[in-house]
């Protein structure tokens, strides 16, 4: 593989020891996906687990109307799969790539656990924190209107992904609209009116699978 970019802050690599990373690395396989492939697909049963060491993925469900519901976005150095390789069940969420990504898929993760039982205690930490970080946002959708959301979705992009650009902070991921507004719970059209009305009062500036942040601070009394 080639060098990978730096992990990103609080994620589940950034929490091992060096020797538990190298136990990962040999536990495990390299793998690369081209953008738009498919990892892991709602309902498969499969037993491995993938450490992204470069590129950003989605985490997304379906729901019965067939509208998709995006629940997070993740980036290097992220765990991703860890609940179907432990408890052995169906996969609750659809893995795709936003942009090429390279990993290393472990088969067996459930014994590495058990020869790293620190790591074990760091996995349950984190795995409260995505229930916690799930908690929020089931409150967000009902105490925000959706310009409230979208602003809070953006803040949280820029924070993560955000590079500067012409006094502003420019969201380097690939994110379309309807990837947006599948993260925020609204429809296409409630985000496409939010993002209008971010636009108007300049704080944003958007474009083809693109956002600039003009106003950080305005976007987050918007976002309150």
């Amino acid at each position: 593989m080639t060098s990978s970019p730096s992990p990103e802050p609080g994620e589940f690599i950034t929490k091992l020891t060096s020797e538990e990373v190298a136990d990962l690395y040999a536990a495990g396989r390299p793998r690369h996906w081209d953008r738009g492939a498919t990892m892991f697909t709602e309902g498969d049963v499969s037993d491995w687990v993938l450490l992204l060491t470069s590129g950003r993925v989605k985490v997304s469900s379906h729901t019965a109307a067939g509208g998709e519901v995006v629940l997070a976005i993740r980036g290097p150095g992220a765990l991703i799969g860890e609940f179907a390789a432990i408890d052995g069940l169906p996969r609750s969420s659809t893995v795709t790539a936003l942009e090429p990504v390279e990993g290393i898929t472990i088969r067996d993760f459930p014994a590495y656990l058990q020869e790293h039982g620190r790591v074990a205690v760091l996995l349950m930490k984190m795995l409260i924190g995505k229930m916690r970080d799930s908690d929020r946002k089931r409150i967000e959708y009902g105490a925000f209107d959706t310009t409230g959301r979208v602003a809070t979705r953006l803040i949280e992009l820029a924070e993560r992904y955000g590079e500067p650009s012409n006094g502003g902070v420019r969201v380097a991921l690939p994110l379309s609209q309807d990837e947006l507004a599948g993260w925020t719970g609204a429809s296409r059209e409630a985000v496409s009116k939010a993002l209008r009305s971010l636009r108007d009062r300049g704080l944003i500036e958007t474009g083809r699978r693109r956002v600039i942040v003009h106003d950080m601070e305005g976007l987050r009394k918007r976002a309150r």
